[in-house]
């Protein structure tokens, strides 16, 4: 969980596909595309996944902020599903020079600890490889996020490019919730 201390940013690469270590894949997990993009869904889960780990820059976003976002070339979200029911979401950006961001990844809260997370990465990394001249696919993760996030983007073949450090963003607690 979050503490008041300066929240570390940890910036991560995987430059080649070769280097991909995905998990172990479990029995009934999907990841489906939302199509057609759907800013309630995203508004929906941004809030619901993030809640618990200070994610604020889109709190405040309208559904037609959402809208023109989505519609941006390149943009693609994705649901977790496992045995028919959501259980997180990713977000993918297709950038310039080859470059694909995870700009979002997580599960709902009653999901977490489940052994989940590894899974959902793996399946989110090889749609992000999927992604037409992918050479670079990359994440952003904090000091804030889950204890294993930093743990499960290196497992899964990604690399530490840069590391800073911000002010935290306050307390989970203080994030609205669906």
């Amino acid at each position: 969980m979050p503490s008041s201390s300066a929240v570390k940013i940890f910036h991560l690469e995987m430059c080649h596909q070769d280097d991909f270590r995905p998990s172990d894949s479990r029995s009934g997990l999907v990841l489906e595309v939302v199509e057609p993009a759907d800013p309630e869904f995203n508004r929906r889960f941004y809030r619901s996944v993030g809640a618990l780990w200070n994610w604020t820059d889109r709190l405040s976003w309208s559904l037609d902020t959402w809208q023109k976002y989505l519609a941006r070339d390149g943009v693609l979200t994705f649901v977790g599903r496992l045995n028919g029911e959501e259980l997180g979401f990713v977000e993918l950006e297709a950038q310039a020079g080859g470059s694909v961001e995870i700009v979002y990844f997580g599960l709902l809260p009653e999901f977490i600890g489940q052994g989940l997370g590894g899974a959902l990465l793996s399946a989110a990394v090889g749609r992000a490889w999927e992604v037409r001249d992918t050479k670079r696919v990359w994440v952003h993760t904090c000091s804030q996020d889950h204890e294993n996030a930093l743990s499960n983007y290196l497992a899964r073949g990604f690399e530490l490019f840069r590391t800073e450090e911000e002010e935290p963003l306050g307390e989970a607690g203080n994030i609205p919730t669906l």
